[in-house]
């Protein structure tokens, strides 16, 4: 089993609602963040893999947001490969605050064609690697 890649991340103002929450849908763009920082660990930027065919789409995402992150709070964003099919991963992904869980999701996304729009196979190699980051998930 392998560790998740954790990126830190400080919530700013423009993060937050009128009350110094994150607003909810930035719990989103932190989690992409997360999965686009997996590919880079893995030696693949996005666009490279764009101008080479490859593009990924969100099909689903279900989150519970268990509490509120708030404007300076230093935040670390969990990802981890759930599972793998041939044209789409599964991540689990995690938002925590010193060790406490704010937000966790599991996002669903498919491999695609980025010109045509259509579901592809995810190139092999780019399948093995993530395919090496794939772990149980944990008990809670």
């Amino acid at each position: 089993m392998t560790s998740p890649i954790v990126l830190a991340l400080r919530v700013y103002y423009e993060d937050t609602d009128a009350a110094g929450i994150v607003y909810y849908a930035n719990y989103f763009r932190f989690i992409e963040r997360g999965r686009t920082e997996l590919l880079r660990t893995l030696g693949h930027d996005q666009n490279a893999l764009m101008k080479g065919g490859i593009a990924f789409a969100v099909r689903s995402a279900s989150a519970e947001f268990l509490k509120p992150a708030r404007l300076d709070d230093q935040l670390t964003i969990e990802t981890a490969v759930a599972s793998m099919g041939r044209a789409q991963v599964s991540f689990a992904q995690r938002i925590l605050r010193d060790r406490e869980l704010l937000f966790e999701a599991k996002v669903r996304v498919a491999c695609i064609d980025p010109a045509r729009g259509v579901p592809i196979a995810i190139p092999r190699t780019l399948h093995e690697q993530l395919s090496a980051r794939q772990q149980l998930p944990q008990a809670t």
